[in-house]
């Protein structure tokens, strides 16, 4: 086994070990102890090969290498919570030689990436590469739940101008959808004691619990008509169980919210929320159409709040959504909010990214535009980057979720040589 790939390989599990998603602040640690436990690790991995590392505060941090003009490296260290169906330890680091896998939450999004730079740095500058540019690998600790990483790490340093983020897909993203996150509240229907589901805005919900009386007609009813979901009741409550997947693929799973909102019978919340009440699915570019994902819920005594994922094309704007919206007149507050990213195909760094992924793989591709949301927005110029390919299992935000050691020897030759066609 190649030393660089196996030092790689360990190193990504080491790091998949540490439970990372967002939890409550601690002193020095904003977003909880398992984020600031990442970070110091992978500084000190970083440190222990010879480089200059800063630790923002734990809100993000930074690997340097090379003198010049800034280039920028954007990646993530914090995790979605692991959610249920997993058949492996969401944070177990399992290496399977056999099925050549390693599994764990942020195998693909995104300690497996963040890594992979971080082992590229290193065996360049183990050649003896002096980059004329200035390598900055920045990873940040709040990426999947608000971005104040990056806040943090701007009002504290400059922002590279140039760069990619390793969050995506190949061969290159050269437009992501703009990004809305909207809490909706709905007068609460009589009959229910409490609704909940969800645990972060964008992950499809995979879990729903609702207390409230038996009625056997309903769940008889909900059982023919959501034969794909798993429906129960006992002790007082309903639960429903689905399938979690990305906020920007929703398509990918099977939200338990639906059933749940037919049991306490909120009717104009299933027709809006899921039946494309708001009129907003015809909205359509090169981008890609529209996405709508209801993904967390819950109720008090001001009624039913919803907040949903929306990925909006990346020619259309906040206001075109709102105003489809407003519409409605529903109760609803922004709680998140990105603008489109949009490049020039024909951009040089995308060219030159573009160029060296189908010379590594011998494909012959063009760049692409997602729904997802990256870091390549936090820069003037910037396009996401890998590590996802057409045909590959969707896996990111998913129970059970890997990332195969022929993934971690292919980035390891497309990043390095396109951070050396980049910097040399």
């Amino acid at each position: 086994m190649d030393n660089l790939f196996e030092q790689t390989l360990l190193s990504i599990s080491e790091m998949i070990k540490i439970n990372s998603e967002q939890t409550q602040p601690e002193k020095g640690m904003p977003f909880g102890r398992g984020a600031a436990e990442c970070l110091e690790k992978f500084l000190s991995l970083a440190s222990s090969f010879g480089f200059q590392t800063v630790n923002y505060d734990n809100y993000a941090g930074e690997v340097v290498f090379g003198g010049g003009e800034d280039f920028g490296v954007l990646a993530h260290l914090d995790v979605v919570p692991a959610g249920n169906g997993w058949t492996k330890e969401p944070f177990g680091g399992e290496i399977d030689y056999t099925g050549k896998r390693l599994y764990g939450r942020g195998a693909m999004d995104d300690k497996g990436p963040a890594v992979i730079l971080l082992y590229c740095l290193k065996s360049l500058k183990d050649e003896g590469f002096e980059p004329k540019k200035r390598i900055r690998l920045i990873v940040g600790c709040n990426e999947e739940s608000g971005w104040q990483c990056i806040d943090y790490f701007k009002a504290h340093s400059t922002m590279p101008e140039t760069g990619f983020s390793p969050d995506a897909d190949f061969p290159v993203i050269y437009a992501e959808k703009g990004i809305l996150q909207i809490n909706f509240t709905f007068p609460r229907p009589v009959g229910f004691k409490e609704i909940k589901g969800g645990e972060r805005g964008n992950m499809v919900c995979d879990l729903c619990e609702v207390t409230a009386d038996e009625n056997t007609g309903k769940l008889n009813a909900l059982a023919q008509a959501y034969p794909d979901r798993e429906i129960s009741y006992a002790n007082g409550k309903l639960t429903v169980k689905g399938k979690s997947a990305h906020g920007s693929t929703p398509e990918a799973g099977i939200n338990a919210i639906l059933p749940a909102l037919d049991y306490i019978g909120l009717e104009r919340g299933i027709n809006l929320l899921f039946e494309d009440g708001f009129n907003l699915s015809h909205l359509e570019d090169e981008t890609g159409r529209l996405t709508f994902s209801p993904n967390v819920i819950s109720s008090d005594s001001h009624g039913v709040h919803v907040t949903c994922d929306i990925r909006f094309p990346a020619t259309y704007s906040r206001a075109d959504v709102l105003g489809e919206i407003e519409k409605t007149g529903v109760k609803y507050e922004v709680t998140h909010y990105q603008a489109p990213l949009y490049n020039d195909k024909d951009f040089p760094l995308i060219k030159t990214l573009s160029d060296t992924y189908c010379e590594v793989t011998g494909k012959k591709m063009k760049p692409i535009a997602i729904g997802g949301g990256t870091y390549a927005r936090a820069l003037k110029c910037g396009v996401a980057f890998g590590p996802e390919e057409e045909g590959e299992e969707n896996v990111i935000h998913q129970p059970d979720e890997y990332i195969t050691f022929e993934k971690i020897e292919k980035c390891l030759k497309i990043y390095k040589l396109a951070l050396t066609r980049l910097t040399k």
